[in-house]
């Protein structure tokens, strides 16, 4: 029997290679949102980048935190502190508009993020999982794993969030 698996979910079609088998359900969500996130914004209108539907987050905001989330829990995951960069655009994420930025700007950034997610992941030993990795300055308590799946179910919030912002929005 033969079919088209372009329409699977991530995780429906297989493995993938160089992932630890504990770590996939994490690359496959953050691979489906990558690609929701593609698809969602497909003819989306630059000059509604910025826009507030109801007062909810704008699309410029979610894209922007759909990276920065998981360039700063990865970090937190290594067992390392943001660096100043880090800490900018975070306090950048919820600004309303930037005039150099454009949806095509942030996804490739999204795109970016999610590949050196992955090459982080298929770095990262089973082994080292359950590890203590502190969070921020007070060092809340969390472990690897607990930052690995909360980076890929928050990307996936977000991706939700998203979908529906841009349902409002688009004509």
């Amino acid at each position: 029997m033969s079919f088209d698996d372009s329409k699977l979910e991530a995780w429906q079609r297989g493995p993938i290679p160089g992932i630890p088998p504990l770590l996939q359900p994490i690359a496959h969500a953050l691979i489906q949102s990558r690609r929701e996130v593609h698809e969602i914004l497909k003819e989306f209108p630059e000059s509604l980048l910025w826009e507030k539907p109801g007062n909810l987050a704008s699309v410029g905001f979610h894209l922007q935190h759909l990276s920065g989330v998981l360039d700063r829990l990865f970090t937190y995951a290594e067992g390392k502190r943001l660096e100043e960069i880090q800490l900018k655009r975070l306090s950048q994420e919820s600004q309303a508009h930037f005039e150099d930025l454009t949806s095509k700007i942030l996804v490739e950034r999204y795109d970016h993020q999610v590949d050196l997610c992955l090459e982080q992941l298929s770095r990262t030993r089973e082994s080292s999982l359950t590890e203590f990795r502190g969070i921020g300055r007070k060092q809340i308590p969390t472990t690897v794993i607990g930052l690995l799946f909360h980076s890929a179910e928050h990307c996936m919030r977000h991706t939700g969030q998203l979908l529906v912002t841009v349902g409002l929005l688009k004509p």
